[in-house]
């Protein structure tokens, strides 16, 4: 997929689950669920163990039926490893210069951490396709309504604080995705029991609240 189909595919998507795994068998194993309950949009974060080997068995195991990326960037270098390990897209929860202009110089679809109106100005100034407003939950979809008012052509994507019961709320604040940390309980493989299977649902319903809004600028 090139750059715009993976943005067109997020948008279409409208979730990204984003998977902190304890280690690397087990990321693979709720990433597996994932898929079986319906979420295909996967950000697997270089928090967890062995993040890139996770991304490359994933990438070998399911190719383009899902979307996959890499979150939790924090140094320039790790824009061209995670693109190697078959990233379709990248996220980093800050926006330091060097390492967003790592993330848009490697061609793939980039999502830069923001939260105050200068911040979320200047990671769109530096290049990124969306600006992911971390953490989510400190405004909610009230703040993200806010920051549309001066910034309605820069695409946002809130970052925790997403839920089953409210994604339809910010859907209808503006955003073009949300982003759901873990939407699994911690203990073992209890994946897709509740929220997993339900959010997807959700946030088709929150599609409609989207109609008319512009795409990809």
């Amino acid at each position: 997929m090139n750059k715009s189909e993976v943005l067109e595919r997020v948008k279409s998507l409208g979730l990204l689950a984003v998977i902190r795994g304890p280690s690397a068998d087990l990321t693979v194993q709720m990433v597996e669920a994932l898929v079986k309950g319906g979420v295909t949009g996967i950000e697997i974060t270089y928090s967890t163990p062995n993040a890139e080997e996770v991304v490359k068995t994933l990438s070998g195991k399911f190719g383009d039926s899902i979307l996959l990326g890499m979150g939790t960037l924090t140094k320039p270098e790790q824009a061209a490893s995670a693109k190697a390990a078959g990233a379709h897209f990248l996220v980093s929860p800050i926006c330091e210069p060097e390492l967003v202009k790592a993330m848009v110089g490697s061609g793939l679809a980039t999502m830069a951490g923001a939260l105050t109106p200068t911040e979320v100005f200047q990671a769109y100034s530096l290049g990124v396709d969306v600006v992911k407003v971390f953490p989510g939950s400190l405004g909610g979809p009230a703040y993200i309504k806010a920051l549309k008012g001066p910034f309605p052509y820069i695409p946002m994507m809130p970052t925790g604080g997403v839920s089953a019961s409210n994604a339809k709320d910010w859907f209808a604040a503006g955003v073009v995705v949300s982003a759901s940390h873990n939407p699994y309980r911690d203990n073992g493989i209890k994946i897709i029991s509740s929220a997993g299977m339900k959010l997807p649902d959700e946030v088709e319903a929150g599609h409609g609240d989207r109609q008319g809004q512009k795409t990809w600028g």
